[in-house]
């Protein structure tokens, strides 16, 4: 199975892990298959249908909300990729995006702190029910920021010898300070919360997050920050699912009831973590799906756009199934995301998964 993990443990402790029923095939890189264009992914989406902006009934009979990573990217945006002719501006394409999708998982935070007044602005542009998912922000979990993104009273509380700088680090910064970017991104998250749209915190962590005491604690402070909302983890280093170490990982995070994001992504690096289908937490399961481009997944100096671009082909889909539906009975409440965020791969693949859950 290529590196991906087998283990069995019994329902009472809390979880479990099911292991792909295929094996691993990457594909070459940029084939027709996975990079077919716009034009044949936007036919396979016309094939499906009309999407609904609803969850999708899995045969389990638990419910699974399917959207994408981004609805604002410029590979998106552009002509006529995903949205229709005449939804040119930020609040046309999340009111047409949350007509066919019942969630959403906002990226944009991770790079600069976001504004309350815009997540006021999302709350009134969407259904009753839709969903966001928050990218926590880059300081948030070890990772670091450039200066000028910060706001402006962040900015000027900085000492000297971090003003001068082009990127910092949370461990460049006194307590105080780091307390107020958190009270920052949570106070801008209010809104969402207060509105109940908001379903997660996504804390993904880098791939130089290694498993000791320090990153356990790390998870739990930020899980203690986050108070009420729920706070669910992604690793991106292969050591957290270690034969001597995956039955710890997951022990941990179910004894903190914390949310664990399996995740569909290219193998064999350092930073691959093996498709491991976990619950962690019986108040929601995710599975985020980044695509298996294994050419550009460690590459340095590329956009993300381009590590993630890769159209999953139906029997790639279709062998996820099962590990969707037996992680949404475990849950009862899923969240599947698409980060193969490149113009309309992403919302193919989740309106043809969606509609195969459905199915």
């Amino acid at each position: 199975m290529g590196g991906i993990i087998a283990v069995q443990k019994l329902v009472s402790i809390g979880y479990y892990i099911v292991c792909a029923s295929a094996a691993w095939l990457p594909a070459s890189d940029l084939d027709p298959v996975h990079d077919p264009g716009f034009a044949a992914a936007r036919a396979r989406a016309e094939a499906v249908g009309p999407r609904r902006a609803t969850a999708a009934r899995t045969a389990s009979g638990g419910g699974a909300l399917v959207g994408v990573a981004s609805w604002t990217d410029p590979t998106i945006t552009k002509g006529e990729v995903f949205y229709p002719k005449g939804a040119d501006s930020a609040e046309a394409r999340l009111r047409f995006y949350a007509s066919r999708f019942p969630l959403v998982e906002v990226d944009s935070t991770y790079y600069a702190l976001p504004a309350r007044r815009t997540a006021e602005l999302w709350v009134e542009r969407t259904p009753a029910d839709f969903t966001f998912n928050i990218k926590a922000f880059a300081l948030m979990t070890g990772q670091p920021t450039e200066v000028a993104r910060l706001p402006k009273p962040l900015r000027d509380a900085l000492p000297a010898r971090l003003a001068e700088k082009q990127r910092i680090y949370a461990t460049d910064l006194d307590a105080e300070l780091y307390d107020a970017v958190w009270a920052v991104f949570l106070d801008a998250m209010e809104p969402l919360r207060a509105a109940g749209k908001l379903g997660a915190v996504l804390l993904q962590y880098p791939r130089w997050f290694l498993p000791n005491r320090e990153s356990d604690d790390a998870i739990l402070d930020a899980v203690m920050r986050l108070g009420a909302i729920r706070g669910a983890v992604e690793f991106r280093n292969a050591r957290w699912f270690a034969p001597q170490r995956a039955e710890r990982t997951l022990e941990f995070l179910t004894a903190h009831d914390i949310t664990f994001v399996a995740v569909d992504e290219p193998q064999g690096m350092e930073s691959s973590v093996p498709p491991v289908f976990a619950v962690t937490s019986p108040a929601l399961a995710m599975i985020r799906f980044h695509g298996r481009r294994s050419a550009m997944w460690e590459a340095s100096g590329i956009t993300a756009v381009e590590r993630f671009r890769y159209l999953y082909d139906k029997e790639e889909l279709t062998a996820r199934v099962p590990d969707v539906e037996k992680m949404t009975a475990a849950a009862g409440r899923m969240h599947v995301v698409f980060n193969n965020c490149y113009g309309n791969y992403g919302t193919t693949n989740a309106i043809e998964l969606g509609t195969m859950l459905e199915r």
